[in-house]
């Protein structure tokens, strides 16, 4: 056990789902998981170990923000022998062409925590970093294979969720991010100093454009074209 996380050793498969939202975590495990088992509950941050397609994955929340990924991906990496994670979660377009339910998987993260890195990585102060490419194209191949549009493009992840900033400015400052979320940047920081890989996918909940918007029970139950591509990863971890 950790001080955030009440598994037994061995509790966890190889690769990790990783939504944001406790519930949305429970969804996924209810409905696409066999001989599904909560694992951790630890201030009701849920995590599961199943069975999708016969193939054993584990599906744990991460809770919002850079620092809260920051405490679970570690924790899950170091001290449960987790080999991958794939955060699967929710975006904010900044392209009106990009509509809500579109699939991003992050090829770099521009990030604003640069002192979180600078904690676990000292030195390294870096506002873009990069998720595990040969994860990426596992998740790539399998989007292919059952015929999935997934936009490969750089995401930003931002620290305040409520932002005085403009969308102009925030595509000038990443570096031409299509979308923002508040967890990437964290999630590979921790990767790339435990050696394990990361992967980011989003669908968009909300365009920041045309200000079309899901509601909260539409993203915790109806991001289930992302789930089923992040689900069918499971078969290369066993």
């Amino acid at each position: 056990m950790t001080p955030h996380i009440n598994a037994k050793d061995g509790a966890f498969a190889k690769l990790v789902l990783m939504p944001g939202d406790p519930l949305r975590a429970k969804y996924i495990a209810d409905t696409y998981l066999t001989d599904a088992k909560l694992v951790s509950d630890v201030r009701n941050v849920f995590m599961y170990t199943g069975y999708y397609n016969g193939h054993k994955v584990s599906v744990c929340a991460s809770g919002m923000g850079v620092p809260s990924i920051g405490i679970y991906s570690y924790e899950l990496f170091k001290e449960y022998g987790v080999e991958a994670i794939i955060r699967i979660g929710s975006a904010g377009s900044f392209k009106a062409e990009i509509k809500n339910y579109s699939l991003v998987l992050a090829d770099s993260a521009y990030g604003e925590n640069i002192a979180f890195r600078n904690g676990i990585l000292p030195g390294h102060t870096e506002t873009v970093v990069m998720p595990t490419k040969s994860l990426n194209k596992e998740i790539m191949d399998k989007a292919k294979s059952l015929n999935m549009n997934v936009l490969e493009k750089r995401v930003m992840t931002e620290e305040a969720f409520y932002t005085d900033k403009t969308v102009e400015e925030r595509v000038e400052i990443s570096g031409g991010a299509v979308c923002v979320e508040m967890e990437s940047y964290g999630l590979f920081s921790v990767a790339e100093k435990l050696g394990k890989k990361a992967a980011c996918l989003l669908t968009i909940s909300d365009n920041l454009v045309t200000h079309e918007y899901t509601t909260s029970e539409e993203r915790q139950n109806s991001f289930n074209e992302m789930m089923k591509l992040a689900l069918s990863v499971a078969e290369n971890y066993q």
